[in-house]
């Protein structure tokens, strides 16, 4: 029910009353939104208009994004870490620093000049103007053992 408003507009045309309303809903899941579109179409038939969705993504959600995209970058840094570490034959230990060097975000909202011709656009075409990319750069320092001075521990 936060997510929702309704404005009711009732007149008299001639004598008979009609009643006009709007119904504005907030999703946050894209299928919730098409099966209550389809169940309103299906149960109101004609006497309905169902507008065109408007995406966007709030503050938090893309601030939930990047830091995802920094998590995964710090992963696959440790990865690739590794990796050059057993070519070497030596063994990756904990990380001695790890720091955020570059965060981008873009797209995520439909742009001032698309937004006239949202109308002519499909809803593929507006569901890619409105999603949000991001990516992150990380720099890491790592400790390196030698697999020598693992044995002895084991030993």
């Amino acid at each position: 029910e936060e997510n929702m408003t309704v404005t009711e507009d009732f007149s008299r045309v001639e004598n008979t009353y009609q009643m006009e309303a709007e119904v504005c809903i907030i999703f946050s899941d894209f299928g919730k939104m098409q099966d209550v579109c389809n169940l309103l179409t299906e149960k109101l038939g004609t006497s309905v208009t169902i507008s065109p969705p408007h995406f966007y993504h709030t503050p938090e959600a893309i601030d939930t994004l990047c830091r995802q995209v920094c998590v995964t970058a710090v992963g696959n840094t440790r990865r690739k870490a590794q990796e050059v570490c057993r070519l070497f034959g030596q063994a990756l230990g904990k990380p001695l620093l790890i720091k955020e060097e570059e965060t981008k975000e873009w797209g995520g909202h439909m742009d001032s000049h698309l937004s006239h011709t949202a109308d002519s656009q499909t809803l593929q075409e507006r569901i890619e103007n409105a999603t949000a990319h991001a990516s992150c750069r990380v720099f890491a320092v790592f400790e390196i053992k030698g697999k020598e001075n693992r044995r002895n521990k084991l030993l």
